[in-house]
């Protein structure tokens, strides 16, 4: 099916499924529906919440997870993650503005939850990071 058919419920839906570990991006869709419906500001609202709740989805996914479980289901190793720990503890929330990178921003939700990061700014951090992702498409968008 054509997400893009469905018009803002086909963005909203596609951009929550993006930033979740379903391996789906969300831009071209974006681009589809706004071009479609000429409602720039208001796919900006639906793709950007829709995003974010995706990533507070995968976020909390993320604080379910125990290090038990990684490395016996995913035999991941302990000293993998306190590398990983690492870089978390010293990035930590700010890492949430950049969860829209594809490929990595999964595995920055997930491991912001995972490791416990305060949630009101994670959660705060990973909106504003989907918003300026795709107000910059906006502006695009406008400009031409």
């Amino acid at each position: 099916m054509d997400l893009s058919s469905l018009g803002l419920l086909g963005l909203f839906l596609g951009t929550f499924l993006a930033a979740t570990v379903v391996p789906f991006s969300s831009d071209a869709l974006y681009i589809a529906v706004m071009i479609a419906t000429k409602q720039p500001l208001v796919c900006l609202l639906v793709g950007s919440v829709g995003n974010w709740l995706g990533s507070v989805t995968t976020y909390f996914l993320g604080r379910l997870c125990k290090w038990e479980w990684l490395e016996k289901t995913f035999k991941v190793k302990r000293e993998t993650l306190e590398k990983q720990k690492v870089k978390i503890d010293k990035y930590g929330v700010w890492m949430a503005l950049i969860s829209w990178v594809p490929i990595i921003g999964d595995a920055i939700s997930i491991g912001l939850g995972f490791y416990k990061t305060p949630a009101f700014w994670t959660l705060l951090m990973l909106f504003i990071g989907k918003v300026l992702r795709f107000g910059v498409w906006t502006l695009i968008y406008l400009q031409v």
